[in-house]
């Protein structure tokens, strides 16, 4: 009988075709995740853990503030998103996107505000989600 050690995975990757962890094979996944095949032909669009580690240690200092609350994440043939929610039953605030088809044009990754603006698009996941890092500044007359 075999322990289960905080390293095991649990879930069954075996029908996407990934790896699974074992003794002796090294982690299950590598920085850039691999795609996830649809019945379509197309592959979903994911964040890679790197991407995902920025993203929740801006979260992560957020949430500690008390500013941002939940957060969901989807994955699309055409982009992933993160978004980011004051409340668990409210609209998001803000959307982190990661978008390949944009990557060449305007930037891979965007950060968009529940009206649908468009704070940052760029290149780097860290510089684009900057714009979320600014704190209000208290001037006085």
């Amino acid at each position: 009988m075999a322990l289960m050690g905080d390293t095991d995975i649990v879930e069954d990757h075996h029908r996407f075709g990934l790896p699974r962890a074992g003794r002796g094979m090294g982690p299950a996944f590598s920085a850039d995740p691999p795609t996830i095949p649809l019945q379509g032909g197309a592959d979903l669009v994911t964040f890679s853990r790197n991407e995902l580690r920025e993203i929740f240690n801006l979260y992560g200092r957020k949430v500690a503030s008390g500013e941002w609350r939940d957060y969901a994440i989807d994955f699309c043939p055409q982009k992933a998103v993160f978004s980011i929610y004051r409340q668990a039953a409210e609209y998001a605030l803000y959307r982190i996107e990661k978008q390949p088809t944009l990557a060449r044009r305007q930037g891979l990754y965007s950060v968009i505000t529940a009206t649908g603006l468009i704070l940052r698009r760029g290149q780097d996941l860290g510089k684009a989600i900057a714009v979320l890092e600014k704190r209000v500044k208290l001037v006085a007359r």
